[in-house]
């Protein structure tokens, strides 16, 4: 019966996310039971395509991203597939008739990182469009439960707050990106002499993506909007923290969030949350 081998893929789906990102699991740990495994599934796959183009060093990672792209579709088509983490995208996309256009945005993202080093504001904005903002729409699907008038109304908040976390990755990667993968994604700054005032125009794009992002979070159905809230608490957390210190600390080491704080995060987020003051 596939009803097992749909089990164990959705084990594999929720034990990547579980390996990779702590925040995300706690975020979706908070969401309605019904839900956490199609989140697990869209995060799964997003893991998956973006450790071939960034850790897949010592192996053909453009054979290897091609394969994966193809099979994804197959997967998709057939409403199969023998990887256990594209079985579990398949049928969260086919359930919730996620657009097909929105997999080949994020796609591409990934793709331009197996040759884009700098980007200009036009490669930029598409690098996020796909990267962040079109897995935040397939989250939005699944979170609208195909409710098309709810997902138009939250589609921009939801880009906001992709490209608010999209925009905190590639601060908090920075030196990683540039030292070790020679990339620089933010438009007309230079890395290897990143001011304080070039780190402030950015910091002020996302500052407004979040406040934007929060007013579509009030809306979300009660199924979602808890396990969102704290995924946007503990960016905002860590964005505050890159936000304090200077550009050249940026490039010399990687700042992040402890886990004794996420956890006081979480017990924060969710007394603001039942009190309602978001």
């Amino acid at each position: 019966m596939k009803e097992r081998f749909d089990v164990l893929s959705a084990i594999c789906s929720q034990a990547t996310t579980r390996l990779y990102s702590t925040s995300f699991s706690l975020g979706i740990y908070f969401l309605k039971k019904e839900l956490r495994g199609h989140i697990y599934a869209v995060y799964g796959f997003v893991r998956l395509a973006d450790e071939i183009v960034d850790t897949f060093h010592d192996y053909p990672k453009a054979e290897l991203f091609n394969d994966f792209k193809i099979d994804c579709f197959l997967a998709i088509e057939r409403g199969i597939s023998l990887n256990p983490v594209l079985n579990s995208f398949q049928h969260v996309v086919n359930h919730y008739h996620i657009d097909h256009d929105l997999i080949v945005q994020f796609l591409k993202s990934m793709e331009m990182d197996l040759s884009e080093q700098v980007y200009n504001i036009e490669k930029y904005e598409k690098y996020i469009m796909g990267s962040a903002q079109a897995v935040g729409l397939m989250c939005l699907h699944i979170f609208t439960n195909g409710d098309r008038q709810d997902f138009e109304r939250l589609r921009s908040p939801a880009m906001k707050l992709g490209s608010a976390f999209q925009k905190v990755n590639f601060l908090r990667d920075a030196k990683a990106d540039h030292q070790d993968l020679s990339r620089n994604y933010f438009p007309g700054v230079d890395l290897n002499e990143f001011s304080n005032e070039s780190k402030a125009v950015i910091e002020k794009e996302i500052e407004q993506e979040f406040i934007e992002a929060l007013e579509g979070i009030k809306s979300l159905p009660d199924s979602s909007r808890k396990g969102v809230y704290l995924a946007y608490v503990y960016y905002r957390q860590l964005f505050q923290k890159i936000s304090k210190v200077p550009a050249k600390q940026v490039m010399a080491e990687r700042i992040r969030v402890s886990d004794l704080e996420k956890i006081w995060l979480m017990l924060d987020a969710l007394v603001k949350y039942r009190l309602n003051v978001l």
